[in-house]
Formats: structure tokens, C-alpha cells, sequence
């Protein structure tokens, strides 16, 4: 569903990031989301990106973002960043890949740079539901950490705690990680890449489980090692078979053979164009699906993931 909103406010909330805010521009309540949802921003000149919602979801009045300024920004966060007071634009309704468990006893929220943004939303619905929680920011220093005069407020402080590499502040996640330890605990990682690899690994190591871990990336991996070879793509439903090129994506193939499939990120973030694979075995490079959803090899995203075997045959 489409939304039209106006941009009630932006302002910096930390170094190089700005706070975002989107309120209905026919007046009214936004649509209701659960705690680690985002919205899909159509930006001028036909961007299209996803941004984590990062207030409480008892707040339909106004729906707010945080966007990092990224210095080799496709052009994304530079427009968001342009974009002024009174602005009018587009969005989807919210959608949630990333929601906390309701069953979960206690959570640990680990945040990395950025990625405070779906996990500030999770710990107000955690403290408004009085639910017991702990939460983790790590930064580089204090002038880049985004929000911490909400983190920092009365409500929050008991909660939370700052990791910023220039006060030194020693923290040992893999100690504090088995502290936290219980069958019932669930952990939440948002942020950088490497962070997110070393946070689950230290989880990991500490005893949880896969079904206790839940990740959130914002970039896709950069993995060069990995060749593209051309390969043949095969359409069930229409018997027709497409030679994806090595220079091109399988989105772009297809969409040169007339045959789109829905795209937003076109980085396999977002999962928006994840299709169903019938026989070959994908070359996975996106970060949306699990380790498990990989292995199990009947689906891949077309907006970056390749081929294994000289023939995919997918439900297309």
C-alpha cells in the first residue's frame, strides 16, 4: 500500500546522520507497525530505498527514520539527506523482517553504528511493555552516536549502555553474552557487516542457538572472490530458457527478455524480488536469507545472486 507523506522534520541526531520524520500530508494516523519494521522511500529521481522505522510502535501520528550520509552513497542517503521541511513523497506501508520474539524471556539488543535504528524502536516497545531487555550501542565515538538523548532519558539509561572505541570502555560480548545466557533469551544484531559476523559469532560461542540469533544487515556482502560465469536461467511457467550474461545481473536479463520481477534494493537486502528455484543450485550473495534458507537452496534473489550449475530453472 502507498502512502503519501510530508516531511515534518529532519534535523542531525549525530556526526554525518540525520533524523527524518513523515506524517500522513492528508492529517490522520499512519498504519500500525511492529518493533524492527521498515518502509520502502521513493526518492527523487526514482530511488527506491529501505529505511528502518525508529519510534516506539504505539506512535501512529508521525513515522521516523535515521540515515547514515554514506560517502560512497549511490545516491540513496544523499537524497534523504536533501530532502527539506515540507517535502512531500512517497512510501510503502511498513513491513517487518526483523521482529522480536514474543515468547522470548529477556533480549539483548547489540547495536552497530546504524543499525540502532530498527533495535531503538525494539527496546521502546520492550520498555513499554515492561519487558526485561538490555541494550548495547557500539560506535566509534560519542559524536557519532545517533539518538542518545532518548537512550540516555530515565526511561531508557537502566537499560542501555554505550560501547564508544575513543573512551576505551572495556566490554567482553562473549563474557557478557554467556552472563545473559538462557533458553529463553533471544539476541538482536543490527549494524555493519563485521559486526554483525563477530556479535553472532560471540553468541555463538556462548552457547545460543540458531533460533535464538536474529540479524539485520543494511549492505549487502562484498564477497570479489566469487567469479560470474554466464548461466542459463530456465522459466518453468513458460518453458522460455534466458542466458544471463557475466557482466549482467539475472534481474537485468530477465528484464531485457520483457520478464520483471518487483525490485527495491537491488542489493539482496530487502527480499522483495526473492523467487522460487525448482532445480540447479543458486549462487547465494545475498545477506536477507538465513544460513538455513540458503542451504535449503529453493529460493534465491535475482537482483544479485547468480548460478551454481550451468542451468536455474525457476517458478517464473
Amino acid at each position: 500500500m502507498m502512502l503519501e507523506v510530508r516531511v515534518s522534520c529532519t534535523r542531525p541526531v549525530a556526526d554525518d546522520i540525520r533524523m527524518l520524520e513523515f506524517v500522513p500530508t492528508l492529517g490522520g494516523t499512519l498504519p500500525a507497525f511492529s518493533a524492527g519494521a521498515h518502509i520502502d522511500v521513493y526518492l527523487p529521481g526514482g530511488l527506491v530505498r529501505q529505511y528502518s522505522l525508529c519510534n516506539g510502535p504505539n506512535d501512529q501520528a508521525a513515522y521516523r527514520i535515521g540515515v547514515l550520509l554514506e560517502p560512497n552513497s549511490r545516491g540513496g542517503s544523499k537524497a534523504v539527506h536533501a530532502l527539506q521541511e515540507g517535502a512531500r513523497l512517497q512510501i510503502d506501508a511498513p513491513r517487518n523482517l526483523f521482529e522480536l520474539d514474543p515468547q522470548a524471556g529477556y533480549s539483548v539488543l547489540l547495536a552497530g553504528g546504524i543499525g540502532i535504528t530498527p533495535l531503538l524502536s525494539m527496546a521502546a516497545h520492550l520498555a513499554a511493555a515492561g519487558r526485561p531487555f538490555e541494550f548495547h550501542y557500539f560506535v566509534r565515538s560519542r559524536s557519532r552516536a545517533a539518538f542518545l538523548e532518548q537512550l540516555e532519558s530515565p526511561g531508557m539509561a537502566p537499560h542501555f549502555q554505550l560501547h564508544a572505541d575513543d573512551e576505551q570502555l572495556g566490554f567482553n560480548c562473549s563474557a557478557a553474552l554467556k552472563r545473559t545466557y538462557a533458553d529463553d533469551t533471544h539476541v538482536y544484531v543490527c549494524g555493519p557487516v563485521g559486526f554483525i559476523d563477530a556479535m553472532l559469532s560471540s553468541a555463538t560461542a556462548a552457547g545460543y542457538e540458531p533460533r535464538q540469533l536474529h540479524r539485520e544487515y543494511f549492505a549487502p556482502v562484498d564477497d570479489g572472490k566469487m567469479e560470474s560465469q554466464p548461466f542459463s536461467l530456465e522459466l518453468a511457467r513458460s518453458g522460455r530458457t534466458i542466458v544471463v550474461g557475466a557482466a549482467e545481473t539475472t534481474a537485468k536479463a530477465l528484464a531485457r527478455c520483457g520478464v520483471n520481477v518487483p525490485l527495491s534494493c537491488e542489493q539482496g537486502v530487502c527480499g522483495t524480488c526473492l523467487t522460487k528455484v525448482l532445480a540447479g543450485t543458486p549462487l547465494h550473495r545475498d545477506v536477507f536469507l538465513s544460513d538455513a534458507e540458503r542451504e535449503r537452496n529453493d529460493c534465491f534473489t535475482p537482483c544479485c545472486s547468480r548460478s551454481r550449475t550451468p542451468i536455474l530453472v525457476v517458478d517464473l
